[in-house]
Order: structure tokens, then sequence, then C-alpha cells
């Protein structure tokens, strides 16, 4: 590299740090900035360009373009060079830029045939927000040097921009964490709540990016990685042996905090410039955007675990973060990217709604939020760079839909749908003692869906004849190593206990897809919805499944029991799983343990294939129960996680409907006591469907026996049937339009 084109990132962000202190409006601060970056480049073009919104970006400063085409250029993600550093994160650095592949020449800037480019995201620990672009006539390459110092000043305008310095008057971008913002993620838990914002982990904002001593800001960071590796070793140190899983993350959070490597890289950040904060920023930066990229799972936790520990270590440098004494609001909404069962079952019933990045509907949190009646809303993109504790906040969680900061109007309409649903709560109290009668004085049995101890007081309160499912995985789930069968049997006792002599059917574990145990060896599946799961998985590995089911016999301690196996796919599975069944009531007869009063042992009828399975399955089984949910995803195969389709297809169309009869039919031929079980069950309008064909008891969410009840009570299942027999004849793809035309009023 000649002299003419050496770069001093020092230097540069000295006068940098200078611009940021004037006190000026945010549009001049970034033209003073590309004038800057020119200079000191020693190239004729510097520009930034700034997301309007997703899909577009916008030339909002330049030196050596048109300054008309400011805020009037501007481009779509992917297009020219600028686009594809802004879709892909990554920089480009070329000395032909006409000659690149995606360039695009943009007359109205006024732009010449400039040979030399340099394209840098500007990015928050993800977050993209622009680009920043440097242009020289010469035919070259820029150089390492120049090109980190280029990093680095886009880290700085991401951070700056962050606190707002870009806003005001002419402002080049509006002012962050102010305005109403709506999200549209996918319901993973129904129920609508209003509160203020609990970050699971606040943002940590760095006010000093720049260094003025850099001796001073290496000493802050040696004493902060020194109480960080401190922290680590008592966390060691207080570990439970047994612990192995826990153990090891801690004893990667020790190799990372030692490490030379790490160290070394913040230490010349901040001999180029930076503060402490922002090298340990930078570092994070990077390792988030290789998780994005690493497919290796291990690799993937690894660099999950550096990133946990950089935000360990910005707390202690800044002391931002819940730790250090925040208030959690009294009327708390979570967002987080994601939650794990234990860290959510923490947080309990003080929680009014839940808002994930990520996540699935039927993923560990979905499955506690759903016990602990929680609304939730999952896929909320990007809630969490906008989001700050406090923010006020609506969860929509029948639509997916979350109202950050909402303006008045938004506040009048949510409160008033709220009232009308508490109205409606009052109406389902009125009937809670009576039974789920139809006016053709047909009886429905209502069971509510279960998975915690937590879950057994709606037993009463929702006016419930019973658990139709207790989900016996998630003490699995929420801890770091296997539960032991003492552990389990007093659970399920105290299960039982609670219940009062109702019937409890408890589900064998239900593992594999998404739901992986902690301490359990994760299998790379191309589809896990289909793949090792459930009742495989125990056929394959009996230790488990023998170990729970003496559990659930000791627990009865001869009083009545209901064990029923998920994912049963084929007749032998089941006898298979049943002998294992007849082996521990064996065992616990050997050692002299009192035997259930009564035992019944059924199946989950989630594969169209057990639909189609031999009489000899239907007479041998004590009872079925659909399991809704996975049936219509594989009946449509249209995944329930992939938001393109999994509302695509009705439950109401009359194949499924009628495939639901068949299987009606079968049962009620072979005298099989029969259930539905799953989302659709708690869905007033499909629950009266349901029953009309024939289904005479439906499981579901506590909340979702009162609305279910209250339809049906209203209803004449012979009439309903009639409508619904009408519109197939008629050739109707749904029966939905019919039966809504009937029930209009019932509702």
């Amino acid at each position: 590299m000649t002299q003419e084109h050496q770069t001093d990132s020092r230097q540069m962000l000295g006068r940098l740090r200078s611009v940021m202190a004037e006190d000026a409006a945010g549009q001049q601060r970034l033209d003073r900035i590309t004038t800057l970056i020119a200079e000191e480049m020693k190239t004729e073009v510097c520009s930034i360009y700034l997301f309007r919104d997703e899909d577009t970006l916008e030339l909002c400063a330049t030196e050596g373009l048109n300054p008309e085409a400011v805020h009037e250029t501007r481009m779509r993600l992917g297009e020219g060079l600028v686009g594809r550093v802004a879709r892909t994160g990554k920089l480009v650095n070329t000395d032909d830029a006409p000659g690149t592949r995606g360039f695009r020449y943009m007359p109205e800037t006024g732009e010449e045939a400039y040979s030399a480019f340099l394209g840098v995201p500007i990015q928050r620990l993800g977050e993209m927000l622009g680009v920043i672009v440097v242009q020289s006539k010469d035919a070259r390459s820029f150089s390492e040097e120049e090109v980190y110092a280029i990093e680095v000043v886009a880290m700085v305008i991401a951070e700056m921009a962050e606190l707002g310095a870009f806003v005001g008057e002419g402002a080049a971008m509006s002012a962050r964490h102010q305005q109403p913002v709506l999200f549209r993620g996918t319901s993973a838990q129904e129920g609508n709540a209003q509160g203020h914002v609990w970050l699971h982990e606040p943002r940590v904002v760095v006010t000093n990016p720049i260094a003025e001593d850099p001796h001073r800001e290496l000493e802050r960071l040696e004493s902060a990685v020194d109480e960080l590796r401190v922290g680590v070793d008592r966390m060691l140190s207080t570990a439970k042996s047994g612990d192995k899983e826990q153990l090891q993350v801690l004893e990667a959070y020790r190799m990372f905090a030692n490490s030379k490597g790490w160290m070394r890289r913040m230490e010349e950040d901040i001999s180029r410039g930076l503060s402490a904060e922002a090298a340990v920023e930078k570092e994070q930066s990077t390792a988030r955007a290789r998780m994005g990229q690493v497919t290796d799972v291990y690799l993937r936790d690894r660099l999950h675990d550096l990133d946990d520990l950089s935000n360990r270590l910005l707390r202690i440098l800044t002391g931002q973060g819940n730790e250090t004494g925040a208030e959690m609001p009294a009327d708390p909404i979570l967002i987080a990217r994601n939650i794990g069962p234990a860290e959510l079952l923490d947080y309990g019933r003080r929680l009014k709604g839940i808002i994930l990045e990520e996540g699935s509907v039927g993923s560990h949190a979905a499955i506690v939020a759903r016990a602990l009646a929680i609304p939730l809303v999952i896929h909320a993109s990007r809630i969490t760079t906008e989001a700050l504790n406090g923010d006020p906040v609506l969860v929509d969680g029948e639509q997916g839909i979350v109202h950050l900061r909402p303006d008045e109007s938004v506040i009048a309409a949510f409160r008033d749908k709220m009232a009308m649903q508490a109205k409606a709560q009052e109406r389902y109290a009125s009937i809670r003692n009576k039974p789920a009668e139809t006016l053709c004085g047909h009886h429905i049995g209502l069971h509510m869906n279960a998975g915690l101890m937590a879950d057994l007081p709606s037993l009463e309160s929702s006016g419930a004849e019973g658990v139709g499912l207790f989900r016996t995985e998630l003490q699995f789930l929420i801890r770091n190593h296997m539960p032991k069968r003492a552990e389990l049997s007093e659970l399920y006792s105290r299960v039982m206990d609670a219940a009062m002599g109702k019937r409890v059917v408890f589900r064998t574990l239900d593992i594999g897809s998404d739901k992986v145990l902690p301490y359990m060896k994760a299998v790379d599946e191309p589809n896990p919805a289909l793949g090792w799961r459930a009742v495989r998985i125990g056929l394959d590995k009996p230790g488990v499944m023998r170990m729970q089911l003496q559990a659930l016999v000791r627990a009865a301690a001869g009083r009545p029991l209901s064990v029923m196996f998920p994912f049963i796919a084929q007749r032998e599975e089941y006898f298979a799983a049943r002998d294992e069944m007849d082996k521990a009531l064996e065992r616990e007869r050997i050692l002299g343990h009192p035997l259930p009063e009564s035992l019944e042992v059924g199946a989950m009828l989630e594969t169209p294939s057990l639909a189609y399975a031999s009489d000899s399955f239907y007479e041998a089984v004590d009872f079925l129960s659909i399991g809704g949910n996975d049936l219509k995803q594989f009946f449509f195969a249209a995944d329930r996680e992939n938001e393109l389709v999994r509302k695509r297809y009705d439950t109401l169309n009359v194949s499924f409907l009628g495939f639901i009869e068949h299987i009606v039919d079968r049962c009620a031929a072979t005298n099989t006591p029969l259930s539905f079980c799953g989302e659709d069950a708690g869905r007033p309008v499909e629950a009266a469907c349901f029953a009309a064909i024939g289904l005479n008891s439906l499981s579901m969410r506590p909340a979702s026996i009162g609305p279910v009840k209250s339809i049906l009570r209203r209803t004449n299942l012979i009439e309903l049937r009639n409508v619904i027999d009408k519109a197939r004849d008629e050739g109707a793809q749904s029966v939905r339009p019919a039966v809504m035309d009937y029930l209009r009023g019932k509702l």
C-alpha cells in the first residue's frame, strides 16, 4: 500500500468523535461524516445508504455524488453492489466496480466511472441498518487497514444511530424506540394482553464507542475480564457435580473467558481507537454473523456461548442489565429472541404475555405458555432490537399481532375487544357447573389438557370433566438431567390427588421433532416431524419408557390409571408398548407394590395410517385420542410451523371432516372410546361440527372449555349434521360457510 492511500483509523475515529460532539442536526452529522471519511480515505466519493423499510435502501448522505440525489435515490434489497452488501451482510471490495457482477449505474447521482468500490454493511449485532460506500477513480483494491477503518466507522455509525444521533429536523433517520410499530408474528397461544415490555436480555447501549484514552480503555477491559473470569469460576465451583450439561456449558464459558485470541483481538480494536465496550461488541457481532452461517450444531452452541459471555462482559463494563436493579413492571410482557422452559417457569404466572423472535408452535416455550395460559406470539422478527424495557405493548394472541408503543386509537379498540371478552367470560362462568348438553339432549364430555401441577386448579375453575391429556414431557424438558423414578412418581401422585377422583390421561414421553431433551444427544434429521420421535424413541430406548411406566403405576397406588402412547403409526407399535406396560405391572407386583384398581391403555391417532389399521387394533386398544394438530398437518402435507401453508387448509374441509368421520365410524363399530385432542377441539365452531359427526369427547386448553360449552348448549346437533351433509352433497370444498350461517346468532 502506498503512503498516498494509507488510513489511520485512530485519527479518523478522533475526528469522528469531534463531529459527534458538535451541536448539529442529524442530517448535518451524516453529511459531515461522509466528507470526513472521503478526506481520510483519500477517495472521491463516500456515501451512506440507510434502510427506509425492510426492502428499500435510500441514499441519505454523500460526498462526491450529486447532493440533489440525497433522499431521492433508492434501491431494492439485493439491487446493485450496495443492495448486495445489504442483503448478504458481507463487504464488497473491488478494483473494477463496473465489471463486477450485479453492478448498477445510477445516472441520477451524477456518478462517474469510478473503478474502486468498497461497500461495508452498517449493522449492530445482526441488525442491518444500511451500507457505507467509498469509491475512487483509481483502479485499486482497498487495503486491509482501509477496510478495517471503514468497518469501525460503520460500527460507530450504528451505535450512534441507536443513540438517536441522526434524528431531528431534516433527519436522515426517524427516531428509534419512539414510534408505534406493528409486528406480525405467529400465534402459539391464544389470548390477549396489555402491559409493558420486560426484556429477558436487555439491550446494552454503548454510549461511548470511540476511545478518548486507549490506555484507560485497556485497563477497563482487563478489569472487566478479570471480574468475568472470577464470576465464571464461582459458577463452576457451585455447579452440581452430577449435572454434566451445566458443567460443559460453564467449562466452555471458562475457555472463552481465558481465550488469549479473544482478548488479543479486543486489545487491538482498542489500540485502533475503539472503547472497551465497542471492542467487545465488535467481536460479538463477528460471532453472531458466523452463527447465522454455521450449520454444525456443536459449533453454533459454542458461538452462542461466546455471545452470552460477551453480553455478560458488556453488562460489567456498562453497569446495564436486569440484574443491576431494573424493576419488573406490574404487568410484564416478556420479550426475547428465544427462551427455555425452565427460564419461563421461573417467571411463572407473573407474565401477562410472551413475544419471541424465534420459537415454534410446538416448542418448549409454547408448551409452558399453554400450561400457564399466557398469550404467546412467536416469529415477531426484530422486536428485541426495537423494544425497550417499560415500553407499552399489546399482544393479540388470536391474530399473532403485536402493537409496540401503540397510539391511543389502537389502545381504545384493543380495550373494547378485551372488555367484550371479559363479558363473555362472565357468561361462561355462569355455566361452569352445567353439563355440555346440546339442545337435542346429547352430552359431550369436555376435558382439559395439562402439563404442570400449576394447571390442575383449572380443572375446577374451567368446569372440565377431567384431564384428557397430561403431557409428561415437561418434567423432562425443564431440567438438565434425567428425572429420577421417585421424583416422577411423586409428581404423578400429586396430579392424581389434585384431580380429586376425576380421570387423568397420562401421555407417555413425547419428545423428538422440536422437543429435544437438553441432556439427550440431538439427532440431525432432514424432517424431524416425520422422524425419530415419541413412541419410536421409547421403543428403541425402552429404559426411559419402563422407568416412566413404573412411576405411573406407583403413583396410582391402587387408584384407577389411564395411560396413552403418542404417535402410534401401526398396530405393532401399540402392542410393543402395551407389552412394556405389562412388564411394568409384573415388576411392581413382584416388588409387592399395589397395582392400579383399573387400567386403561390407549393410543394417540396422529398418523393417517392408524385410521386404516386392522380391526384387531381397534378391538385391543382401550381408547383412542385423535391428535388433531399432527394429524391435520400430515393429512394436508402442510407443516404447521410454516406460515405459507398452515392456514391454507381448513379443518372443516369436507375431505378432512370425512376422514375424521371414518375414524368415528370405525370406533363405533368396535365400541372403542374416542376423543379429539388439539387446538381445533377448543375452537367453538369446529367443536360443534366434531360433535355433530359423532365425537362425544373433546380435550382442549382450560380457557376454551367455556366458549365450547356455551355453543354446544345452544346447538341442535341433528340440525347441524343436516347442514354439514347438505353442504357436502352440494359439492362445497368446506362446510364452514354453511355452518357459520346456521350458527350465526348462537356464537
